[in-house]
């Protein structure tokens, strides 16, 4: 005969064991990625409590970094996951995200490619799609805004010189870093890397817009042209 196998619900665990009491007490830091997902879930379902929960959807999808680029039909597939706990989750993430991006945006100055990978490197890192951006600069290689110019597949992004310079245009730009991932993680430009940036400097030179850069972003890693003196 097997043994029943029995799970100790979170109202049941002793206070100092509870993912949300021992956020208060001690503080976001102190809790695994488990309990704090745990925490956003709020329940679990009949056979399996919040924490349960948390540690097979991390356990199945690789972990939090994973969860970013997970859909909402993918999270409403897993067992126990209604509508309100995959808009939880997705909404956490998100404003997770936002975070990352706007504590750098502060007109920051580039003065070197770490600097301007720095701004992006959080965010680009995650996306399962080729995003290529550019950061517009002004005279004083100050960062006016970045601009997503194209969104591609898992391994290309198509970009046309008008769509890059009409966004430079609109906003008076004086200079543009090209930025763009890799979801493979690999920042090793490819010739197609190489020959767009190539046809973009040209139509740069003749709009009068200098082509300063050009970031290839992998996972927490990144190559830059100009550093690589392929521009």
């Amino acid at each position: 005969m097997v043994s029943p196998v029995y799970r100790v619900a979170i109202k049941d665990m002793p206070l100092s064991l509870r993912p949300r009491e021992r956020l208060l007490q001690e503080g976001p830091e102190a809790l695994s990625d488990i309990e704090l997902l745990a925490i956003m879930l709020r329940t679990g379902y009949a056979a399996a409590s919040a924490v349960d929960l948390a540690t097979a959807l991390l356990g199945h999808f690789g972990g939090i970094k994973q969860l970013l680029g997970v859909s909402a039909e993918e999270l409403s597939a897993f067992k126990g996951m209604g509508p309100a706990k995959v808009a939880q989750i997705r909404a956490a993430l998100e404003l997770g995200r936002r975070v990352a991006m706007t504590t750098t945006w502060d007109r920051p100055c580039i003065k070197s490619p770490e600097n301007a990978a720095s701004l992006v490197m959080e965010e680009m890192r995650h996306l399962d799609k080729e995003h290529f951006c550019a950061l517009l600069l002004n005279t004083k290689n100050q960062v006016l805004v970045r601009e997503t110019i194209s969104i591609g597949t898992l391994n290309s992004s198509a970009i046309h010189p008008r769509e890059l310079f009409k966004a430079a245009i609109r906003r008076s730009a004086a200079g543009v870093i090209l930025v763009h991932n890799h979801p493979s993680g690999d920042p090793t430009p490819s010739r197609q890397d190489i020959e767009v940036t190539n046809r973009l400097i040209e139509a740069g030179n003749i709009i009068g817009i200098e082509v300063l850069d050009h970031l290839v972003i992998g996972d927490n890693r990144f190559t830059s042209f100009k550093a690589k003196g392929l521009i």
